[in-house]
């Protein structure tokens, strides 16, 4: 029986790769040879040339956010926009919430 496989992403290069899951090995990029991001076996990679989606997964993945597979289904909601991305971080700031947890609301109160 093979490892899960999950994805890894390199953002410098907005690139997405689905590798076996090893929490001892580092992934590299084919591409520039840095190190990946582990983003989880639910991740969707926005299009490459969507420049805005790839920043507002950059503040998401290093939030420590991951797309990981729940009992539920998927990962939830994440944000898409750097617009959603800054309205989350600066409600976090004003209510002294953690901007990790504010990313991950859908709806702002």
């Amino acid at each position: 029986m093979g490892h899960a496989k999950t994805s890894y992403v390199c953002l410098p290069c907005r690139a997405s790769y689905k590798q076996p899951y090893d929490a001892w090995r580092e992934r590299h990029c084919p591409r520039c040879a840095r190190v990946m991001i582990h983003a989880g076996s639910a991740f969707q990679p926005p299009r490459r040339r969507d420049r805005n989606a790839w920043r507002a997964l950059s503040v998401v993945l290093n939030s420590g956010i991951g797309f990981h597979k729940s009992c539920c289904g998927g990962p939830g909601w994440r944000p898409r926009t750097l617009r959603e991305v800054k309205e989350r971080t600066a409600y976090a700031h004003r209510n002294g919430e953690p901007v990790a947890r504010a990313l991950l609301r859908y709806d702002l109160p």
